[in-house]
Formats: C-alpha cells, structure tokens, sequence
C-alpha cells in the first residue's frame, strides 16, 4: 500500500485464499453436531459468464475433471453456476472438486470472474443451509433462506451459525457482504 492510498483510507483487496476451502468438512462435523443440519452432498461455484473459447474450453475441462458430476446453469441475474454432487458424507470429496475447479478458473486466468462458491446443508425441519465462500473477500458467511418464503432469510439463524462456526471458519465480519444467494444450485 502506497503513501496516497493510506491518506485516502484505500486498502488493498484480501487475496483469495482458496485453501480455506479446506476447512469446510470440519465446519460441517461442528454443524451437524451443534444444530443438526447435514450436508446435502451438493455445492457449487459462481462466476461471472465469459464468452470465447478459452472459456468453454475450461466448462470442457472442469466437465473431464469432475466425471461428468457437474452440472452448468445460468441464474436470472446472468451469472454461471457450476454444481457439484456427490455422496452427503463425502464432504471432503465434494471440497476437492470445489477446489479445483477454483483453481482451475483462476489459474486459466478468470479469477476476476470468481464470485463465490457454496456447500449446501439441511436439518431435520428440512431448513436450507448454505456455508458460502466469497472469493474477493476470502471470507465465509452461512445463507438461510425462510422454508416457505420466497426470497425472505432466516436472519437468526445465520447469526447462530456464525456463532457456531466461528473458530472454524473466516468469516465475514461485514454483514453487508452477506450476500443472498437465492435459487442458487445446491441450496
């Protein structure tokens, strides 16, 4: 950070760490024991569409790498979705893949396209859970849509969660970045 940039209160962005990523199947053993909720064996990446080749030549490499376990949607706002399945108790398999198509993406130079990534919980009063990653900010946040409601969040229990979680994960400590997520894959 330079001399003008500290006069102007401007700060450097966090980089992404994608390695953080890793600590998910820890939080999800602390969730399910603390409040219930279970992994849904689902989880996603979204970014910002980019046409050209080179792009689809990634979607291509990241449909190789994962077994054709992923799926490509687009949501209403126009940004791309990739969803990931795998079995529910194989959280650490579903965060590998997560991973890699991360990496995949910025290594292929689309980082600036990287929004955010999702791993998909519910409980027993069937309650939607998602523990999201943004990728600008290297930071998580828990999303809780309201069973029933359309785009209507159960802010209590996303404070709980972040309470919950909170020496298992970064999270987000601005809740302006919390972001909802709503109708995205693998909620």
């Amino acid at each position: 950070m330079g001399f003008l940039d500290a006069i102007l209160g401007r700060s450097k962005p966090v980089r992404p760490d994608l390695d953080q990523l890793f600590a998910l199947p820890s939080a999800a053993v602390t969730l399910e024991a603390a409040a219930g909720f279970t992994p849904t064996g689902l989880g996603s990446v979204c970014f910002a569409s980019v046409e050209g080749g080179a792009f689809a030549r990634i979607q291509e490499e990241a449909r190789a790498l994962l077994d054709g376990t992923v799926e490509f949607t687009q949501d209403a706002y126009g940004y791309t979705w990739l969803l990931v399945r795998h079995a529910p108790e194989d959280v650490a398999g579903l965060v590998n893949d997560l991973h890699a198509v991360n990496t995949s993406l910025e290594e292929a130079g689309f980082g600036p396209q990287l929004l955010c990534s999702l791993l998909g919980f519910r409980d027993a009063r069937q309650r939607s859970l998602a523990l999201v990653y943004l990728y600008k900010r290297g930071t998580f946040y828990p999303f809780a849509p309201h069973t029933g409601d359309a785009e209507k969040r159960d802010n209590p229990l996303e404070l709980q969660v972040r309470a919950m979680l909170g020496d298992d994960l970064t999270i987000e400590k601005d809740l302006s970045r919390w972001f909802p997520v709503w109708g995205a894959p693998g909620l």
